[in-house]
């Protein structure tokens, strides 16, 4: 034991002086339970903020394998030719396919099949000590496959933990939020350590995962969130076998010293940031003010019950956040510019003054590539109980549409890679870049054009969820006779909804474009060039005037 100690101390060493520091690109996701929800639905949250992510959206249908089937394994499975040309795909190898697969919706993370089960993703670090890329799996592979194989969110942990042991995991800790109709979980799991092998008959994971409790909701956002854990209580977590003798192979934890297991002192071990800690205060004192949270905390419950009912629109005002009347609030201050805008775009390390971490770190950010509301519903056929409120690029500049998730197709805008739009080629034929213009060009009067984001957005989405009862209504009338019209007629509805706020978004570029040129706000019906200068406040603070006075 104290050879292997001595081993993974000096293997952690030599990590943390070999590898580059790493810019973190890290998301938000916010599970809720049924008995949480205003209607009775499980829901869960999800801001992709990579930046670099693909932007590609659409549908992996269902299919029937043959019988000996092998399915690969793939990693750096982000399919746009533009991440491709930095982390090319690779298949490291191949497991036996099933009979059937199901049909989900696919991004950078997949985040709805046809039966409802639900991700959302946050990265969570922890020990660098159990990184082993000897391991298959990343974790976007076990959630494509947990997506084609689980009618249930817990099967969906079951399969792929199962697989993250038999094979490997070989990347560092993740988070998955995972719903159902009836249950919301958060599913933990990091790599097996630096001396697995293959052959090593051990498990190649390590991971946990703990149920929501009903009538409560959580929130993961970038550290691990489960502590202690009960395996007894079945109904309420899962875990690998090694679960706690992993911790005490590593010298983490001890069960003879009277200390009690928690998986985020152990597995997942992170030293406290607001970096992290801020947005969970943040979600958790939203969604229960009564409770007061102190936003300098360094734990937060696991869950906690709301104050009242959570609705998808909760949850997308909260994806949509930027701390604003907090002493947090990223549009006030010097840093936001005249004109409020909330963005803080990274800067060197060698700039950041000695004990800082930056700039806060709020829950919508600019580099998102986009966001989710997945929404699902027990009583319901799948195809209309489970939704997805999907928006592209920053939540707070963001339209969110509603996608079905048993649609046959999205619209070919949103499945353009290279060809039609990447991170570094422009182009009107993908709809990210709709929204990604409008929410890059709003930072050079944000103030003023938040209000015309917002005058566009509002409208539709308050269409959207006053049509919802009527269009599933409808939907559920042509169930009854015919499963397949229902279908075409909810990716119907759903292509056409997008397309209309893709479009909407395209003439909303140009407007902003138009109007808010040279300094100047112009009008709309009639020709008028306005100049509105700057507040007095940014004046007096950069010494407005003072400029003209010569220097000694």
């Amino acid at each position: 034991m104290k050879k292997r100690l001595a081993s993974v101390v000096g293997i952690a060493l030599l990590a943390t002086l070999l590898v580059a520091p790493q810019l973190v690109q890290a998301c938000t996701s916010i599970p809720v339970s049924a008995g949480a929800s205003a209607d009775g639905s499980v829901m869960t949250t999800h801001t992709d903020d990579s930046g670099t992510d693909t932007m590609l959206v659409y549908v992996v249908p269902a299919a029937d394998w043959p019988e000996g089937s092998m399915r690969p394994v793939r990693r750096n499975t982000d399919y746009d030719p533009y991440a491709q040309r930095r982390y090319p795909v690779t298949v490291v190898g191949e497991i036996p396919q099933v009979p059937h697969t199901y049909a989900y919706i696919n991004s950078s993370y997949p985040f709805q099949n046809e039966k409802q089960v639900g991700m959302g993703e946050t990265t969570i670090g922890g020990r660098r000590e159990l990184n082993n890329s000897a391991g298959w799996f990343d974790l976007v592979e076990l959630m494509r496959i947990g997506l084609e194989r689980a009618s249930t969110a817990r099967e969906a942990i079951q399969i792929m933990g199962s697989l993250a042991e038999k094979y490997g995991y070989g990347i560092g800790g993740e988070c998955l939020t995972v719903i159902d109709p009836k249950e919301a979980w958060l599913f933990e799991i990091w790599g097996p350590g630096v001396f697995w092998t293959p052959d090593s008959g051990e498990p190649g994971a390590v991971w946990v995962a703990q149920r929501i409790p009903e009538g409560e909701v959580g929130v993961s956002a970038n550290r691990s969130r489960i502590g202690a854990i009960n395996l007894d209580d079945t109904d309420h977590f899962m875990a690998s076998s090694n679960i706690y003798t992993l911790a005490q192979e590593y010298g983490w934890w001890d069960p003879d010293s009277g200390e009690e297991f928690k998986v985020y002192e152990t597995y997942g071990y992170k030293a406290h940031s607001a970096y992290n800690s801020r947005r969970e205060w943040r979600v958790l004192s939203l969604l229960a003010p009564s409770l007061n949270l102190d936003p300098e905390a360094e734990r937060y419950p696991f869950s906690v019950k709301p104050d009242k009912p959570v609705t998808p629109q909760d949850l997308m005002r909260i994806n949509r956040d930027v701390y604003e009347g907090t002493p947090y609030d990223l549009t006030a201050g010097l840093a936001a510019g005249p004109f409020g805008t909330p963005n803080r775009y990274p800067t060197s390390g060698s700039a950041n003054p000695p004990g800082s971490s930056g700039w806060e770190r709020a829950i919508s950010m600019f580099r998102a590539v986009y966001s989710t509301v997945v929404v699902a519903r027990d009583g319901m056929p799948d195809m209309i109980g489970g939704m997805t409120w999907f928006g592209y690029d920053a939540p707070h500049s963001t339209c969110y549409v509603p996608i079905y998730c048993g649609v046959s197709y999205l619209p070919e805008s949103f499945n353009k890679g290279m060809r039609g739009g990447s991170y570094d080629v422009f182009s009107r034929e993908s709809a990210y870049w709709a929204f990604n213009f409008v929410s890059n060009f709003a930072d050079l009067k944000f103030s003023y054009m938040i209000e015309d984001i917002k005058a566009v957005r509002d409208p539709f989405e308050a269409e959207f969820f006053q049509l919802q009862p009527a269009i599933e209504n409808a939907a559920l009338m042509l169930y009854e006779q015919d499963p397949e019209a229902a279908r075409l007629f909810l990716t119907n509805y759903t292509n056409n909804q997008a397309n209309r706020v893709v479009d909407a978004y395209w003439k909303l570029a140009s407007l902003l474009a138009g109007r808010y040129c040279d300094g100047y706000v112009y009008g709309i019906d009639e020709y008028e060039m306005r100049t509105v200068g700057y507040p007095e406040w940014w004046l007096e603070a950069v010494g407005f005037g003072l400029s003209t006075i010569p220097k000694e």
